[in-house]
């Protein structure tokens, strides 16, 4: 069959019309779907606002639109929330695993949805999974420093639980008076694999906080988790009797501390100040 050039033409230009046309429209349905899915996920609605987020990615499977991304993103929250609803009904959290690991295909750095699927598999618990999960995102280089820094920061609180488990104990903790004053002093555990789990979970721990202070130098978790672990490092050297190794421990966790308090309370400040703001502009608005 033969067309003429202008036959020809008017094909492509009638595609391109429709094409276009047919993008925008769903364009326009996706963003109608989003509306009324936040609408009954606000009432709790929750099998509503799942079909209704469900109809958005449909219409965009490619998550290359504003709409089919925040569609994916409801989507997962919207089953994390029927979850949470009911724990028995397990298959909701595998299926929001699923949707979450679907967001952080377009955006690996959307830090709330990593979470979310650490939690979650947390609450199957598969911990094993749910520390791998976590370790790979702190390994891996092609992720935001801050939020590497902040998996690692995660992996030193596992290891400073493991070894405080072991230090901060009754037989462990003795409370002695040295020049009129009570203080703690601390022994080793009777259990010698204990000891050595102590010192393990302390030497790794330390070193996974030291990375996420190189990463992000103005973590505020991360100086803590740095502190707690030089404080674990202080008890271990207490127990060995290494008095030198002690004090010099004892030293680094006061400088560590001090960071952590400083970045602390810089973040306070910039909360309240921007509460502050917040409330002061709908203040405003309200008496317009």
């Amino acid at each position: 069959m033969r067309f003429s050039r202008l036959g020809i033409l008017v094909l492509l230009t009638l595609t391109v019309l429709f094409g276009t046309n047919c993008s925008y429209y769903n364009q326009i349905i996706a963003r109608k779907n989003l509306v009324d899915g936040a609408t009954a996920y606000q009432e709790r609605k929750f099998k509503a606002a799942e079909q209704m987020f469900r109809n958005a990615v449909a219409r965009d499977p490619q998550l290359k639109t504003t709409e089919g991304k925040m569609a994916q993103l409801f989507l997962a929250r919207t089953l994390h929330s029927e979850f949470i609803g009911d724990r028995q009904q397990k298959d909701l959290a595998e299926k929001a695993i699923e949707e979450y690991k679907k967001v952080l295909a377009i955006d690996q750095n959307d830090q709330s949805s990593f979470k979310a699927v650490a939690n979650l598999l947390e609450n199957l618990d598969r911990k094993d999974e749910a520390l791998q999960w976590v370790t790979d995102r702190s390994n891996n280089e092609t992720v935001s420093a801050v939020n590497r820094a902040e998996a690692f920061s995660s992996l030193a609180a596992k290891k400073n639980t493991c070894a405080n488990d072991i230090s901060d104990t009754d037989k462990t903790k003795k409370t002695v008076t040295k020049e009129g004053k009570q203080v703690f002093e601390f022994v080793k555990p009777e259990n010698a694999a204990d000891f050595d789990t102590l010192k393990k979970c302390a030497d790794e721990g330390l070193a996974l906080a030291n990375k996420a202070v190189e990463l992000d130098p103005n973590s505020d978790s991360a100086w803590s988790y740095k502190t707690s672990l030089l404080v674990q490092k202080m008890r271990v050297a207490e127990m060995e009797g290494n008095k030198e190794q002690q004090e010099q421990f004892k030293k680094e966790s006061d400088t560590a501390k001090a960071r952590f308090t400083e970045l602390a309370e810089a973040k306070r400040k910039k909360e309240e100040e921007a509460a502050a703001k917040k409330k002061a502009e709908e203040e405003a608005a309200n008496k317009k």
